[in-house]
């Protein structure tokens, strides 16, 4: 029984990580969140050893990206060259990996904390040293009187904004390292399900989505605060001041997200068919799923629209087949265009294929292409395969069905559309990089985010469309988003949900494209501001820290 107790507070970590996930879209149980975090903050606190720390950190974060990632399970369904099963086994060591990032957290939290007394301790070593060598010699060996010293204990309030810190820090690190993962961000919670005034993320105009997860954390102290030690008058003090940041906080947000006057935008027409994964590949199909993209998309009117498809919305190679362009030009009014989601092929010398772009192509009603985006930000074993000769070897596959690999593009650019302004294009999975989707030399009107989500089964499309309303809020921009099975979506320059597609369901949006706002702090200088907004945290905290009481 004995050997069991060392492992109860990582189980109870764990428990707390899975819990914490139901913060996330689709459920949005956002308070459970917080009091996860704070549940974690406290048993962070109480560990005596560093190793104890790293254990109870990495197996919070194991339950934390277990549970929120489980869409990804359904990508293996699709693909036939590989078990199923293997989904379940994917997620699990991808939260093996990803929890490093909450242990880290957890870790150099925990050291800060500390740091004074360590100072103090080190400081006091050496104060004994010179004192013992000024009296050597005067006293007899080993008589020398012992000096007493109380050593403050750090604050523990003071391990909040420390703890949020080092939270911003890391998930910033676990976005960026070894190509990034970036899904889910902690600050994503706030993100209201509908059409609602969204609750803070207004500050991300500020400080990013990485500031935001700070800013959970912070709010999440409000439950520690309440049980920490001190008198009951205290912990109200505590309580209070801090409920008093976060109204001000919240109304600071809604000053941000001001409306704008309503303007008279181009029109959108953005089409959601319905197409599953396994039925967008199958050939019989095709002709089907075309002619069901060319009646959502409608005929032209008097008034021209950019119309919208999704990712991969065609199977034809259109840079080399004239036909395919156009019988999609033949939908096209005088003054309407199409963007739409296919493959640009790549041969070498002697034309054979050698690699693919994931492309987004502009097309006119003459069927010319206007312009192209490669997807810059790919993703590992959907798009592409590492170490493909050792991993195809045993029998790895990547998800996208093919036998070569996508190649990245150059990074965000701006399509100009003459008539319906600047679209920056941001491909399905890219527009989940905070401080990484506009092209800063070139300021887009609009962000177009085409996307598959048939892969990410019930839970993936909310948290993608969540991920993607944050951009809008942080870049000042409205983002558009075509989908095969949903969710597609207007959303507007500060993040609102101003019209939707539910999931699994047909149809298509005719609405005005919503203004663009001016450049926001963020958009100015990306994710220096919340590495900034992370050192004032820490400064803070060591403050509090020094002052030794709660």
């Amino acid at each position: 029984m004995q050997k069991l107790v060392p492992l109860k507070y990582p189980a109870i970590a764990f428990a707390l990580g899975l819990a914490s996930a139901l913060g996330f879209a689709p459920l949005n149980w956002w308070a459970i969140t917080l009091l996860c975090i704070a549940a974690l903050m406290g048993l962070t606190m109480r560990a005596d050893r560093l190793r104890d720390v790293a254990w109870r950190g990495w197996a919070f974060g194991v339950g934390h990206f277990t549970f929120g990632n489980n869409w990804i399970a359904q990508a293996f369904t699709y693909q036939d060259a590989m078990p199923h099963w293997l989904g379940g086994i994917a997620v699990f060591l991808l939260a093996l990996y990803l929890a490093v990032y909450p242990m880290l957290a957890c870790i150099l939290a925990w050291s800060l904390h500390r740091l004074p007394l360590a100072l103090h301790l080190r400081r006091f070593r050496l104060d004994g040293e010179r004192r013992r060598a000024k009296l050597k010699g005067l006293i007899p060996e080993g008589m020398e009187p012992a000096r007493e010293v109380e050593l403050p204990a750090p604050a523990p309030a003071a391990f909040i904004p420390l703890f949020a810190a080092s939270w911003i820090v890391t998930e910033y690190m676990r976005a960026t390292l070894f190509t990034g993962f970036a899904w889910n961000p902690l600050g994503a919670v706030l993100v209201a399900p509908d059409s609602a005034e969204p609750a803070w993320i207004g500050l991300t105009r500020l400080f990013g989505t990485y500031g935001l997860s700070g800013w959970i954390v912070l709010l999440s102290g409000i439950w520690l605060l309440a049980i920490l030690p001190g008198t009951k008058r205290i912990r109200w003090q505590r309580v209070g001041w801090a409920l008093l940041v976060a109204m001000l906080a919240q109304i600071l947000s809604a000053w941000l997200l001001r409306p704008l006057p309503p303007g008279n935008g181009p029109l959108l027409t953005v089409v959601q068919p319905n197409i599953n994964q396994n039925e967008k590949w199958d050939p019989a199909l095709q002709r089907k799923n075309l002619e069901r993209l060319q009646t959502l998309t409608g005929p032209p009117g008097p008034r021209p629209r950019l119309i919208l498809w999704p990712e991969a919305a065609t199977a034809d190679f259109l840079e080399i087949d004239p036909d395919a362009r156009a019988r999609i030009a033949a939908l096209l009014g005088p003054g309407d265009r199409i963007l739409l989601g296919g493959d640009s092929l790549i041969f070498d010398r002697a034309g054979q294929l050698t690699a693919a772009h994931n492309s987004l192509f502009g097309l006119d009603p003459q069927g010319r292409i206007i312009g192209r985006y490669d997807k810059a930000h790919l993703v590992p074993y959907g798009e592409y395969l590492p170490a493909r000769p050792i991993l195809s070897a045993i029998g790895l596959s990547r998800l996208v069905q093919g036998n070569v690999d996508f190649l990245p593009g150059p990074g965000p650019a701006t399509l100009p559309l003459p008539g319906f302004g600047k679209a920056g294009i941001q491909i399905c999975y890219e527009i989940i990089f905070s401080g990484q989707v506009v092209d800063a030399r070139n300021r887009p009107d609009f962000l177009f985010n085409p996307s598959n989500d048939a892969w990410f089964g019930r839970w993936g499309p909310p948290q993608h469309l969540a991920q993607a309303r944050l951009r809008a809020v942080e870049e000042g921009i409205p983002v558009i988003r075509s989908t095969p099975t949903g969710i597609s979506a207007i959303v507007d320059a500060d993040g609102r949900l101003l019209h939707a597609l539910p999931w699994r369901q047909s149809g298509a949006i005719n609405a005005p494209l919503p203004p663009v706002r001016p450049t926001t702090p963020f958009s100015r200088h990306g994710n220096l501001l919340p590495m900034v907004f992370a050192l004032l945290l820490t400064a803070a905290g060591l403050a509090f820290a020094v002052r030794g009481r709660a």
